[in-house]
């Protein structure tokens, strides 16, 4: 898929290149003008400053290395080498094709090699991804290939199911269909039943 093969994806813009803040206020404010909006009326005033505000917020991934995260891991695992599953990660991200969010859930597993992860990184790594535009594909490989590359684990297993609202608020408005995506590395891609074990499990209601 080109979406995941595009490597610039993982290369947020460098600080120096950002618009300023007052540059970034002033777009919010053209954008209220071109929707029909009066930017000085009271409800308004402030909104520029707001938005950009919670943008900060809502796209701080682009201010995080998901490498450094992972960074640190525990080899003090008893023989442990059974799958470790963390399930229902909630997130909110955005769809870059129409900057309306993304909601969902998402399941991650990884077979150890000797080595774990603190389980709220697992959870920091959708996190961080999740704050960026994305694609519900491009996310799901994103996740999967970090902890892969970082933990060199026998297998990593990531599921993702997500609501987009830029089908439930525009366009064919499909309110409450769910999009499923999956990716598997090592023993989940290569053994039916690990990868038949981790769905079952990350499916259980």
């Amino acid at each position: 898929m080109d979406a995941i093969a595009d490597k610039t994806r993982d290369q947020p813009v460098a600080d120096e290149a950002r618009p300023s803040r007052a540059e970034a206020e002033a777009a919010v404010e053209v954008l209220l003008r071109w929707i029909g909006e009066n930017p000085k009326r009271e409800g308004l005033i402030d909104t520029p400053r707001r938005v950009v505000k919670a943008f900060e917020e809502i796209y701080g991934g682009y201010r995080q290395d998901p490498a450094s995260v992972l960074e640190r891991t525990f080899e003090e695992v008893a023989g442990y080498d059974e799958m470790v599953l963390v399930r229902d990660i909630d997130f909110t991200s955005h769809c870059e094709h129409h900057m309306v969010p993304i909601i969902g859930r998402a399941h991650v597993a990884y077979l150890p090699e000797g080595r774990v992860l603190g389980l709220s990184k697992i959870a920091r790594i959708v996190d961080i991804y999740a704050r960026r535009l994305q694609t519900q594909e491009a996310m799901t490989e994103q996740v999967a290939a970090m902890i892969d590359g970082a933990l060199t684990p026998r297998g990593v297993a990531v599921m993702i199911e997500a609501e987009h609202m830029c089908m439930s608020m525009r366009g064919i408005r499909t309110k409450g269909s769910s999009t499923v995506t999956s990716a598997f590395y090592g023993a989940f891609r290569n053994d039916p039943a690990q990868q038949a074990r981790f769905t079952a499990l990350a499916l259980k209601r």
